[in-house]
């Protein structure tokens, strides 16, 4: 678990960040029980991963029972995360007449599970959408206080917009200098084309100097959860509706 700066350095301003954005997530909206968290990026290699796993570190840190589910059923990486074997996961569960719990690994930290992809099938979209998918949701809501669904980026593959039709909120995970506006609002689009509850956005890889070393700051940008934003390329990715 060297890469999961909240385990091994849970002092630090970045694991103070990933508190505050775990925070923020509680707050954004207090109308619903928000307890099953998808996790998606406009392209590749944005950080959504390590964002869900990061925040599920600092969930469980809080006392919370948390499950982290790797649902990247094309390019899975939870287990290169926390440094496990992807022998058995979510593919298997989904096949198997067993209770999903059997396929549950736990990690170093205590109040944190795993739920590995498995191994990877041939029709992702197809499963992560069927109703075996949903069943398996609700018995795992049983047993854990918040569940994370690390998903594929939601600008390449239809998954996550699929998980994000039925889960409770949506997370946006963007890397600044990255990707560009148009992928960004493509991504926002595709979110709300499927009524997701698109939760916040967060931007990571901000630089900052301090004492000679590179560190990471993450913001993350709500408002959008509320309803009291509107996408608008021309002027910003989101703006105020007029009352």
């Amino acid at each position: 678990m060297d890469t999961l700066i909240s385990h091994i350095s849970p002092k630090s301003p970045i694991s103070e960040a990933y508190r505050t954005l775990r925070t923020n997530i509680q707050f954004s909206d207090l109308d619903r029980n928000i307890k099953t968290i998808v996790f998606t990026s406009a392209m590749a290699g944005e950080g959504k991963t390590t964002t869900a796993s990061n925040v599920g570190v600092v969930s469980a840190k809080a006392g919370k029972r948390v499950l982290i589910i790797d649902a990247d059923l094309r390019k899975p990486s939870i287990h290169k995360m926390f440094k496990k074997v992807n022998a058995k996961g979510l593919s298997d569960a989904l096949i198997s007449d067993e209770s999903p719990i059997r396929f549950v690994i736990p990690t170093e930290e205590p109040n944190l599970d795993l739920m590995l992809s498995g191994p990877i099938p041939p029709n992702p979209s197809e499963i992560l959408g069927s109703k075996r998918m949903r069943a398996l949701m609700d018995k795992l809501k049983d047993a854990y206080d918040l569940i994370l669904i690390d998903a594929p980026p939601v600008g390449i593959v239809t998954d996550a917009q699929i998980l994000s039709s039925f889960m409770d909120g949506t997370m946006l995970v963007l890397r600044v200098g990255h990707g560009d506006r148009k992928q960004t609002a493509y991504a926002v689009e595709l979110l709300r084309n499927v009524n997701a509850n698109l939760l916040g956005v967060v931007m990571n890889r901000l630089p900052i100097n301090e004492g000679g070393y590179y560190k990471y700051k993450y913001y993350a940008y709500y408002g959008a959860a509320y309803g009291e934003e509107q996408e608008t390329p021309k002027r910003g990715l989101f703006k105020k509706k007029r009352r």
